[in-house]
């Protein structure tokens, strides 16, 4: 087993295809497939199913290159420190809740470099897959909350996949709606406010609960909720319908716009659970890479820490 070969399957999986890998890595399609068959021979079992649409992982491939990612990335790693320079593209990825902040902080970290020899990707995501990309190697940093009422499940799940929580800052909810919205000259807002307005909130997927939400106080009683799956959407539909989400009141104007005001919310009573714990999560006793340094130190910037 070589890290070529490792290299080789890992691109496979990124790009489900042969041929678009072979591509990738600018070498033939019979090469490509000879090393992954000498490979699949030394381990015994099979890494991909093979269609005409394509390979996708099998049940033992998975596993396979979750680990394949791990020391991957370790060799990446240690190429940027001690290898020859301008010899290969370094990588580095985040995954992210739907926060402004945390993409105003990766435009400005990626400013710092060349974009000729790095190869950097963010991506804003669901929940689950923000701790699948960071366990499997896919993201270095992944970017969350916590609150009471999901700190048992997530951390659990985080100490599950050998990932641990890195604490950024402490905020309260705010209702975030658009600045012609009805309750826009309010100074604070309770949810008995809200109940004419849809709730807007980020599709998690059919098998996720209510402790992956990326909203805060997402057990109550929304007599109107619509789901979206980006940020642009989102905004849109603040817009068209009035609607309105439940954030950590940190918004990036540059990015989001001026027409969006985040108002702080309201508690009915004092148990309620509107505290958020928001931070990054990195695999367990991982040292940071320059790029992920360099990142987080923006992030602080951002939020004035």
């Amino acid at each position: 087993m070589t890290l070529q070969q490792l290299h080789y399957v890992i691109v496979i999986s990124e790009t489900g295809s042969l041929s678009k890998a072979a591509e990738k890595l600018y070498i033939s399609q019979p090469s490509l497939s000879s090393a992954v068959q000498e490979l699949e021979r030394e381990l015994g079992f099979a890494l991909y199913c093979r269609s005409g649409h394509g390979m996708s992982l099998t049940n033992d491939g998975m596993e396979f290159i979750t680990y394949a990612r791990q020391v991957y990335y370790q060799y990446e790693t240690l190429m940027e420190k001690y290898g020859q320079p301008g010899t290969r593209k370094k990588k580095f990825g985040i995954s992210t809740q739907h926060y402004s902040f945390a993409i105003k902080s990766f435009v400005e970290m990626v400013k710092q470099f060349n974009t000729e020899e790095y190869e950097f990707a963010i991506r804003e995501t669901k929940t689950r897959e923000v701790i699948e990309d960071v366990r499997t190697s896919r993201s270095e940093i992944g970017i969350l909350y916590l609150s009471d009422f999901n700190r048992k499940i997530i951390t659990n799940l985080l100490r599950s996949n050998d990932l641990e929580f890195h604490k950024l800052i402490d905020c309260s909810a705010y209702v975030y709606l658009w600045k012609g919205h009805p309750l826009a000259k309010c100074a604070s807002i309770r949810f008995r406010q809200l109940a004419d307005y849809p709730c807007l909130s980020f599709e998690q997927g059919s098998d996720s609960s209510f402790y992956l939400a990326e909203e805060i106080l997402s057990t109550e009683n929304y007599p109107r909720t619509i789901k979206a799956n980006d940020r642009a959407t989102m905004l849109n539909l603040m817009i068209g319908l009035n609607g309105y989400t439940l954030c950590s009141g940190i918004i990036c104007e540059e990015l989001n716009g001026t027409d969006y005001l985040a108002i702080p919310f309201e508690p009915e009573d004092e148990t309620s659970d509107s505290r958020m714990e928001i931070g990054y999560i990195t695999r367990r006793n991982l040292v940071l890479s320059r790029m992920g340094e360099l990142y987080i130190q923006e992030i602080r910037r951002y939020l004035a820490l």
